[in-house]
């Protein structure tokens, strides 16, 4: 978890140390981000954040040794994933979603393209470690227009409808914006209310749902989207 001064502690998990060194240097120019450890593949990577605990994983889809889906099973396992200990902000190059509900639904709290601007991916680490969760805007861009062209099965699995059976109107209405990728600034100025009240819904829709976090309650959202 952060340090006594603190600052947020990350783990940088990619198979290629010049993007593991880029990746520090970004983090490391703000005051309160500190990077404190770098893993060369998926074993690696379990290993680091158990022993170290960092506020936030930022790990690699594709990695020798685990990938990351492997790693977020292992943490999972370990019970070294989510609230009280490291978030996961997942990394790929690729510009499709393909991986990106599965990673959610185990345990991902985000998902980001290596492309970002810096400022995408300091915010997104910030707001992973925050347990808010962020989607690259132009992940959300995708997973939006992948159900806008009906590219995904339009059958929804009877199982996920009652996990949102019993969510009011307005429950409904935070939790499809998480599947959109919006931060609770942001739903609370779409659906202008105050973060607080945004920070309650989250928490009962959570609740009523069984969703872990919020990265799980983004894939439900998106999973059950015009049920």
């Amino acid at each position: 978890m952060a340090s006594g001064d603190q600052r947020i502690t990350v783990v940088i998990a990619d198979d290629e140390p010049v993007v593991r060194e880029g990746l520090r240097l970004i983090l490391e120019t703000q005051g309160d981000l500190a990077v404190v450890g770098g893993a060369g593949d998926g074993r690696e990577a379990v290993r680091m954040c158990v022993e170290l605990r960092p506020d936030v994983l930022l790990l690699d889809v594709r990695m020798p040794s685990g990938d990351g889906l492997w790693v977020l099973e292992e943490l999972a396992r370990t019970q070294a994933l989510g609230a009280n200990a490291t978030h996961v902000l997942m990394l790929t190059t690729f510009g499709t979603d393909e991986f990106v509900d599965e990673a959610l639904a185990k345990g991902a709290s985000g998902f980001m393209l290596k492309s970002s601007s810096y400022e995408e991916l300091i915010a997104g680490v910030r707001a992973t470690a925050r347990g808010e969760g962020s989607l690259s805007p132009s992940v959300a861009r995708r997973i939006i227009d992948g159900y806008v062209a009906g590219r995904r099965n339009p059958a929804v699995d009877p199982a996920d409808i009652r996990r949102i059976a019993d969510l009011t109107s307005r429950e409904r209405d935070v939790l499809t914006l998480l599947g959109d990728g919006l931060s609770n600034y942001e739903i609370a100025d779409r659906l202008t209310v105050s973060e607080h009240t945004v920070k309650s819904h989250v928490s009962r829709l959570l609740a009523k749902t069984g969703c872990r976090d919020r990265g799980q309650a983004a894939a439900l959202a998106r999973r059950t989207r015009g049920a």
